[in-house]
């Protein structure tokens, strides 16, 4: 059996960096994404788990040819957990960076005069906002607009009408007790096609303008412009393309779970051998699988199925999104007694605030148990031990690692980073199903399209430019300036 040290010691986990790809649909597309915690140094494990249940809050209550478009990708891997990118909006076009959510639907940035919203950010990007009288290109959504209809039938956001110019509203409230208030703007949305001598591509999009912000969304030290909404609903950018043709209804995305981070994220379907399905959950404001048991080294545990069910407040959400994975309550205290069990005696248990942690002075290949979640349709997402252990630090020259799980009160079940990683995932919308298969995330990938003469075909995709802050671009450039000068003049000896 495990020893136990005495005494509690603080668990900090080391930020990394990460870069993401994503692709448009019938366009593969690449995006810049970044963390909101600093890219360096450490972050203190209750951060974390305050950044994902702040982020479970936001759970909210012309066709191109086709072909590969990209934007370029930054960000840092796990812990961290929180991505941005980079769009264009209006016309002439206007740069705004806005943290990708797969558990809401709408983009919106913020608007010229916004009340609450951050001038300045700690993640060292400039901060910018949207004023449609400033773009030829853009119109206000009214609230006789299909769009506006739409909008609310949806149960994420309350809808109004504005009595003042009989705008479209929206009136966003977040489990974290941030809100975000504006009108619906429709305008101009571009995305660059690779190879890079092609044009831009552009189409025309529904997107939200913020006037006021509240609570965390006024923070600097991880400010954005806005949220991308990668939700399955009428109103985000992957249905409104997907509706016009221009892409396919599916988003993939393969997250490097190593030190150097990295990925691709695509707005399209990444083909791969040996993929396995599991069917979505019909009628569902998120991407809801029917998680039916748990194994652990192949034995499947006592735990009711019924734990697992789809409700108001249950079911299973696979959130890249969220930086860890959390279980139904009554899961959660079969398998962690189960995972604890099957480790080797060798580990040292180290008591923590929030974890079950454990001192490894080998591999933890060889000490831990494997873990499988085993869905509808016979799919079974099989995790080695890096797949749910969080690597702490170390002490005494011993590394120390807990298991990634927490309980959640209730029967809710959220997969996120921890367990996505070193996996291609699919969200097949089209097709009603999510896939997944491991994959070296460093690597490039095969997305599918279609040709100009209408036929099926596969590009290939893979990770695009880092986003640079403006000094580390000067010092690159003034770098190679000063090496050019070196070997001119050493060539002149």
């Amino acid at each position: 059996m495990a020893r136990k040290l005495g005494g509690r010691i603080p668990v900090l986990f080391t930020v990394f960096s990460l870069v993401v790809v994503l692709c448009e649909g019938l366009f593969p597309t690449t995006m810049t994404l970044e963390r909101a915690f600093p890219v360096s140094g450490d972050v203190e494990l209750s951060q974390l788990i305050a950044r994902d249940r702040a982020r479970h809050g936001r759970m909210l209550q012309s066709t191109n040819s086709a072909g590969v478009v990209n934007f370029p990708v930054d960000g840092n891997s796990f812990p961290v957990g929180i991505y941005y990118t980079k769009v264009q909006l209006g016309s002439p076009p206007q740069e705004f960076y806005v943290l990708i959510d797969t558990g809401s639907d709408v983009l919106w940035v913020s608007c010229s005069s916004c009340s609450g919203c951050p001038l300045t950010s700690g993640l060292k990007i400039p901060l910018n906002s949207f004023n449609p009288m400033s773009s030829s290109s853009a119109s206000k959504i009214s609230c006789s607009d299909e769009m506006c209809t739409q909008a609310q039938g949806t149960q994420y956001s309350n809808m109004t009408c504005s009595a003042q110019g009989n705008l479209c509203s929206y009136s966003f409230q977040y489990g974290d007790g941030s809100t975000a208030s504006g009108y619906y703007v429709s305008d101009t949305f571009y995305f660059d096609k690779v190879p890079r001598e092609s044009q831009t591509a552009n189409s025309s999009v529904v997107f939200g303008c913020s006037m006021a912000v509240g609570g965390r969304l006024t923070e600097t030290d991880k400010a954005v412009d806005g949220i991308f909404g990668f939700g399955p609903q009428s109103l985000s950018v992957i249905s409104q393309l997907a509706s016009q043709g221009i892409t396919p209804k599916v988003f993939s995305h393969c997250l490097k779970g190593d030190n150097a981070g990295g990925g691709i994220l695509v707005l399209g379907e990444i083909v791969e051998p040996n993929m396995i399905y599991s069917p979505l959950v019909p009628s569902q404001p998120h991407y809801n699988v029917n998680l039916e048991s748990i194994s652990v080294n192949g034995q499947a545990l006592n735990i009711d199925p019924s734990v697992f069910a789809t409700s108001s407040n249950g079911g299973t959400i696979i959130d890249s999104g969220t930086t860890i994975a959390y279980l139904a309550e009554k899961a959660y205290e079969v398998v962690i007694p189960a995972i604890d069990a099957a480790i080797s005696v060798s580990v040292q248990r180290v008591p923590t605030d929030n974890f079950l942690c454990y001192l490894v002075t080998s591999s933890v290949d060889n000490n831990f148990p494997q873990v499988t979640f085993n869905f509808e349709g016979d799919a079974s997402m099989v995790l080695g031990p890096r797949d749910y252990l969080l690597k702490g630090g170390s002490t005494g020259g011993n590394d120390l690692w807990c298991i990634g799980f927490m309980g959640v009160k209730g029967g809710l079940t959220i997969l996120g980073d921890l367990v996505l990683k070193d996996k291609i995932i699919v969200y097949d919308l089209a097709r009603q199903r999510i896939g997944w298969t491991s994959y070296d995330c460093s690597r490039s990938v095969n997305v599918s399209t279609t040709s100009n003469s209408g036929k099926p075909e596969t590009v290939i995709v893979g990770h695009s430019p880092r986003i640079l802050p403006e000094k580390s671009i000067l010092w690159i450039a003034t770098t190679s300036i000063l090496y050019t000068l070196m070997v001119s003049s050493y060539m002149f000896l």
